[in-house]
C-alpha cells in the first residue's frame, strides 16, 4: 500500500512539474549584483538580463536561465561610464581596444573639444596629417560622421560620439586668420554647423585657448550655438580664460547660452593658478544664479589638480596666427622672440598664460615629444632642461617647439586639489578624462601621458567616493552615467532600465583602484571586472576579450532618428 501511495505522489509530483511553463532564456544573467540604476537612489540586489544589445529586465529572474550566467554577487552593477570629454580620436585609430578606459568602466567616449575629426578641407586635412606624432594614419574621410564611420567599421570596444568643433568651420571658411567672419562667411559656418548636426554631432564644442578657436567673437560662438540650437544641440567650451580672467569667460559661456538659447557645458572646470583659486566659489555662484534663471548650464571635471596641453600654451596667441608654420618663423626671429619672451612674464586680459599660471617652471612637465633626439627629455619639467641647456625657461620653451616641430606634450601644476573636491560635490558637474584611451604597449609608450588618461573614472570610485566621502556612490555613478546622458540627450543610455542598451560596468566598490602617477601613468586602474557595450562582453573577469561592439552614438539632431 505504501509503495502504491508513493508511486500515486511521485505521478503527481510529475504532472504538476509538467504544468509549469519553463522560464525564458536570455543571452546573459548578471547574478546576485548590487544595482546602482543611475537615478541617484538607493541601490538593491537583483539579477540583470540582456539579451541582444538591450537590458531586458532588472529583477523578477529566479525562473530564467541564459546562455551565460554571471554570479557578480556583493559587486556593483551599473551603467557604463561616460567619459565627457575624450581625446581618443587617434588612440582608437591606433588600437581600438579603448583599454585604459573600458578597463575604468568607460563605454562612451564623446569628442570634438574646440577641433573635431571633420569636417575637414583639403588643407585642414594637410595640417592634420602633418601635425601626427607617433600614431600615423591615413585621412579617409572629410565629415565628422564619415570619421565616426570609419572608427566603427574599423572595430573599436567603446561606442563614440562627437561634438563638431567650433574651430572646425572657422578654420574650414577662413582659415587660421585672425580677424572676424564677414555675414557671408558666418552663414557658410552655421551651414556645416547644421550639416554635422544632421549627422549626428552633439552639439558644437569651443576650445578658445587655443587658435584658430581663440580668434572667435562672441557672436561668432553665439551664431554657430543658434545653429547647433536648432537640432537641440549643446554648447560645450573650453573657456577663454581658466586664471585671472575666469570670471568673465563663465560671463561669456552664461551669455552665449542666454542669447542662443542652448544648453552649456563647461569643460574641466577649474580655477588655474593660485592666486586665482578662490574665484571657483564665485564662478560656480554664477552658474546656480544661472540655472535658477532657467539656463541649463552644467560642467564636467577630471580629478587631478593638474591640467595637460601642449608647450606652446605657454606662448601668446598671437604668436600662431596663420598655422603652426608661422609660429615657428615668429619663435625664431630674434627681435619677436624677445617680445614672446616679455609677454611670457606679463599678466593678460587677452589670453590665459600658463607659463604665469605654473609659477614656476618647475611645475611645467614635459611629456611628449615627436622628435627622437628629443624623447629622452620625457619626464623632466622644464627647469630641468632649462639648466641643462643654460638657457632661459622661456627660450628653451620656445626652442623645444622649434627642435621638436610641435605643441610638445606638458603637464602644468596650477590647480588645488579642494578645488577638485568641491567641483566633485556639485550635483551638475559629470566627468572626463579630457585624455587619449591607451595601453602600456607599442607606440603609446613612446610618450608620457597625464595619469587620467589611466584613472579619471576609477580616482572618483576610489579617492573621492570610497576613501574621502565626499560624495555617495550611487550619487558618483549618477554623475558617470545618466547626467551626462541627460544632458547630452543620449537615446536610451545611461541606466540601467529594462529597453535601455546594455551598456553595463560590474566593479569592487571595496578594491576598485587608480594606479597612474605623473612620473609612471602606464599604470592600469583595477577593480573593475566586468563591462558589457552593446550586450557584448568587452571586460571578463578583468581581462579584455578583444570584442569591439563599439557603435556612433549620435545626438538629438540627427535625420536618421526613429521617433521614441
Amino acid at each position: 500500500m505504501k509503495t502504491i501511495r508513493l508511486l500515486l505522489f511521485i505521478s503527481l509530483a510529475i504532472g504538476l512539474n509538467s504544468c509549469v511553463e519553463p522560464g525564458p532564456r536570455y543571452d546573459t544573467i548578471l547574478r546576485g549584483g548590487v544595482i546602482y540604476d543611475g537615478s541617484g537612489g538607493d541601490p538593491f540586489t537583483a539579477d540583470l538580463a540582456i539579451e541582444g544589445d538591450r537590458i531586458v529586465a532588472v529583477g523578477g529572474l529566479d525562473r530564467a536561465t541564459a546562455e551565460q550566467e554571471i554570479n557578480v554577487a556583493g559587486l556593483a552593477v551599473a551603467p557604463g561610464f561616460i567619459n565627457m570629454m575624450s581625446w581618443a580620436n587617434e588612440s582608437l585609430i591606433e588600437d581600438g581596444r579603448s583599454q585604459s578606459n573600458i578597463r575604468q568602466g568607460v563605454t562612451l567616449e564623446v569628442m570634438g573639444e574646440g577641433f573635431s575629426m571633420g569636417p575637414l578641407s583639403r588643407a585642414m586635412k594637410a595640417e592634420l596629417e602633418r601635425q601626427q606624432g607617433d600614431i600615423r594614419y591615413a585621412i579617409e574621410w572629410n565629415s565628422l560622421d564619415e570619421y565616426l564611420q570609419f572608427l566603427e567599421t574599423r572595430g573599436i570596444s567603446p561606442n563614440v560620439a562627437s561634438f563638431i568643433g567650433a574651430a572646425n568651420p572657422r578654420e574650414y571658411v577662413i582659415g587660421q586668420e585672425d580677424r572676424p567672419a564677414t555675414p557671408e562667411e558666418l552663414a557658410a559656418m552655421q551651414i556645416l554647423v547644421r550639416q554635422a548636426m544632421e549627422q549626428g554631432a552633439l552639439g558644437v564644442a569651443s576650445s578658445l585657448i587655443y587658435p584658430p578657436g581663440s580668434f572667435a567673437s562672441t557672436d561668432e560662438l553665439v551664431a554657430l550655438s543658434e545653429a547647433a540650437a536648432e537640432f537641440d544641440g549643446m554648447y560645450a567650451s573650453h573657456m577663454r580664460d581658466e586664471g585671472a580672467n575666469m570670471l568673465a569667460a563663465v560671463e561669456e559661456l552664461i551669455d552665449i547660452a542666454r542669447r542662443a538659447d542652448i544648453r552649456a557645458e563647461i569643460y574641466h572646470i577649474k580655477s588655474s593658478g593660485q592666486q586665482n583659486w578662490h574665484l571657483f566659489d564665485q564662478a560656480v555662484e554664477m552658474v546656480e544664479l544661472a540655472r535658477a534663471e532657467g539656463l541649463q548650464i552644467t560642467a564636467d571635471v577630471y580629478t587631478y589638480p593638474a591640467g595637460a596641453t601642449g608647450l606652446n600654451a605657454a606662448i601668446p596667441p598671437w604668436v600662431q596666427e596663420g598655422g603652426f608654420d608661422a609660429s615657428l618663423e615668429r619663435m625664431s626671429d630674434p627681435a619677436t622672440r624677445e617680445r614672446i619672451a616679455q609677454e611670457m612674464l606679463q599678466h593678460s586680459a587677452d589670453w590665459e598664460n600658463l607659463y604665469l599660471g605654473a609659477g614656476t617652471p618647475e611645475n611645467i612637465l614635459l611629456v611628449g615629444f615627436k622628435s627622437e633626439a628629443l624623447k629622452p627629455l620625457t619626464g623632466k619639467t622644464l627647469a630641468e632642461v632649462a639648466r641643462m641647456r643654460g638657457t632661459d625657461p622661456r627660450d628653451t620653451a620656445m626652442d623645444l617647439i622649434i627642435e621638436d616641430g610641435s605643441r610638445v606634450g606638458t603637464v602644468y601644476f596650477t590647480q588645488s586639489e579642494d578645488v577638485v573636491r568641491k567641483a566633485v560635490s556639485l550635483p551638475w558637474v559629470s566627468f572626463n578624462s579630457d585624455e587619449a584611451s591607451l595601453a602600456p604597449e607599442g607606440v603609446f609608450l613612446e610618450s608620457n601621458p597625464h595619469p587620467r588618461a589611466y584613472g579619471s573614472f576609477a580616482r572618483v570610485l576610489a579617492k573621492y567616493v570610497r576613501d574621502e566621502q565626499v560624495i555617495t556612490l550611487q550619487e558618483a555613478i549618477r554623475k558617470l552615467a545618466a547626467l551626462p546622458a541627460e544632458n547630452l540627450r543620449l537615446h536610451q543610455r545611461g541606466r540601467l532600465q529594462a529597453g535601455f542598451f546594455a551598456d553595463v560596468v560590474v566593479f569592487d566598490p571595496a578594491t576598485v583602484q587608480d594606479h597612474a602617477t605623473f612620473i609612471e601613468p602606464h599604470q592600469y586602474a583595477t577593480g573593475v571586472q566586468h563591462v558589457f557595450v552593446n550586450g557584448t562582453a568587452v571586460l571578463r573577469d578583468g581581462a579584455h576579450t578583444g570584442a569591439t561592439p563599439g557603435r556612433v552614438v549620435r545626438g538629438p539632431g540627427w535625420r536618421g532618428r526613429k521617433p521614441d
